[in-house]
């Protein structure tokens, strides 16, 4: 009896471990506040869009990374526009972006812009 239960039990744990959850975070953009879409391609990859969200507090940027999209926050650089999240770093300086790993020195992507950026 107990051992069922005790199965029964992580059975629950589990469940609730995997199950999926979503989560919304209303931004106001304030008063010069935009959303904007660039399209890049870092060497033989498939182009991907990224979007930046500027609003009179924020800057971010939202990248997709390993399947998932990723909020990246704007720190302070030297040149360019510099956002982090988490040891992954997406730093742009005109038509050019950087995308690299801060724990895997092998992992770091030069990409470029496409012409024709997306307006939203």
């Amino acid at each position: 009896m107990r051992t069922t239960l005790l199965a029964l039990a992580s059975l629950a744990i589990a469940g609730t471990a995997t199950a999926e959850v979503s989560l919304s975070i209303p931004v106001d953009l304030g008063t010069q506040g935009s959303v904007h879409a660039q399209s890049y391609a870092c060497g033989e990859d498939e182009a991907f869009s990224v979007h930046y969200v500027n609003t009179d507090a924020n800057t971010l940027a939202i990248v997709p990374l390993d399947g998932e999209d990723r909020i990246f926050v704007n720190v302070v650089s030297a040149s360019g526009a510099k956002y982090v999240s988490g040891a992954n770093v997406w730093w742009t300086k005109g038509d050019t972006a950087t995308l690299e790993n801060t724990l895997d020195e092998a992992n770091v992507s030069e990409c470029q812009a496409q012409n024709g950026a997306a307006s939203e």
